[in-house]
């Protein structure tokens, strides 16, 4: 079994003078044909496919700088736009700080004027008391003289010395207790 195989291989490595003549034939003939009909049509397409390579190399060149640029107009366009937020982040702080501060001096205002509207009304009312203590001193004057004198006075003859003693009391109710009024 193994014996006939290498009888075989040995016709396929044999040099047989016949079959190289007529290989080369052959190939001269193929050769010829292939170069007339072939080679032409063949080396246009490795030409055209050269162009082609070419044409894409260049085109990817310009695409590759062109995309290079935008991306460089991004980089700018994104720097500009952080800029441009840093600053509307900074002029919004300082409107902030500005109403902040605006704020603070309108509130300030209006607690100062509550706190003289307040000194106002305590003072009016510290008048009004004052009156009303002053009315009420009238009247027990007037009672008290009409005790002391045990006479019976027309109500003109009251006022009058009601108004008398009244001049004569002082102005507030603090501080001033030796000052006197002059009729």
């Amino acid at each position: 079994m193994f014996l006939p195989s290498v009888l075989a291989a040995s016709n396929l490595v044999s040099v047989q003078p016949g079959l190289i003549f007529w290989t080369l034939v052959t190939f001269v003939i193929v050769f010829f044909v292939l170069k007339s009909k072939a080679w032409g049509p063949i080396l246009q397409l490795v030409e055209e496919r050269e162009k082609q390579i070419s044409a894409a190399v260049e085109s990817a060149k310009r695409e590759r700088a062109e995309a290079e640029k935008l991306l460089a107009d991004q980089k700018t366009a994104i720097a500009e736009a952080r800029r441009q937020a840093a600053e509307e982040t900074r002029r919004n702080q300082q409107e902030m700080e500005k109403f902040r501060e605006e704020l603070m001096a309108k509130s300030r205002k209006e607690a100062e004027e509550l706190k003289l509207s307040a000194r106002r009304e305590i003072d009016e009312q510290k008048t009004k008391a004052i009156a009303e203590v002053r009315s009420m001193a009238v009247d027990l004057a007037m009672e008290v003289a009409g005790k002391l004198i045990n006479e019976r006075m027309d109500d003109g003859k009251h006022r009058a010395l009601a108004e008398q003693f009244v001049q004569g009391l002082p102005l507030s109710g603090t501080g001033n207790a030796g000052v006197r009024r002059s009729a």
